[in-house]
């Protein structure tokens, strides 16, 4: 990332020190002591709809792996709406799509950013079928190339409920976080959202509460749950 492109999403980075900061390290913590026979390597955050604050999520979380001395790869799984390559300042002209297509070589589309430990792999070019294309032989091979080389792999993906992308890519993925706008989400989405990521028998490791109103800090605290909350 660059310094002047974090627009206050990055908090981890701007302000390591703060509570929500320190809630970001908590959540880090509780995921890795989620699974006690499973390493978590490679996760992924869902909601239901947009604006529930997962692309936030996924990226203070990132940084805190990084800053932990992982070494850590943030790859942006949204082939319809990608947002990564605007909240790091990188060009979107190759990515992900580029390597499944084999128009660029992996090294060529992971970039560092300024946070020591820290790749992020762009969508690339919006592809016209971005479900198939996940769900492709070479999305797994390209993943269990990614696994020999990062200690730990997040995906950003579009909303569970919008279309099936999310649901595809959680058959990789060792756990998924489900962030929750609090109070604004309808119960029976949050339910249906559940219902659909355990259909494919994704491993729902908690809950994130996004501006929860009983936090302090202006609404914006994150609260994790086990999964059996």
């Amino acid at each position: 990332m660059r310094q002047q492109n974090s627009e206050n999403n990055l908090v981890t980075v701007l302000n390591p020190k703060s509570p929500i900061s320190e809630s970001y390290r908590s959540l880090r913590t509780n995921i890795q002591y989620a699974s006690v026979d499973q390493h978590i390597k490679v996760l992924m955050v869902a909601s239901a709809k947009s604006g529930e604050g997962k692309t936030t999520t996924i990226t203070n979380l990132a940084v805190t792996y990084a800053q932990e001395g992982k070494k850590v790869l943030l790859i942006d799984g949204d082939l319809r709406k990608p947002s990564l390559h605007h909240l790091f300042q990188l060009s979107n002209r190759i990515g992900l799509t580029s390597v499944l297509f084999n128009q660029q070589l992996l090294p060529e589309v992971i970039r560092d950013t300024t946070v020591d430990n820290l790749s992020v792999m762009t969508s690339g070019p919006i592809p016209p079928n971005p479900s198939e294309i996940l769900g492709s032989n070479r999305m797994q091979y390209l993943l269990e190339e990614l696994k020999e080389t990062f200690d730990v792999i997040l995906f950003d993906t579009p909303p569970v409920l919008a279309v099936t992308d999310s649901l595809v890519i959680s058959s990789y993925c060792d756990g998924v976080v489900l962030v929750i706008l609090a109070g604004k989400m309808k119960k029976s989405l949050v339910q249906k959202t559940k219902a659909s990521l355990e259909h494919v028998q994704a491993k729902i490791l908690g809950v994130v509460l996004n501006n929860n109103t009983r936090s302090k800090s202006n609404g914006h605290t994150y609260y994790y749950y086990g999964s059996n909350e």
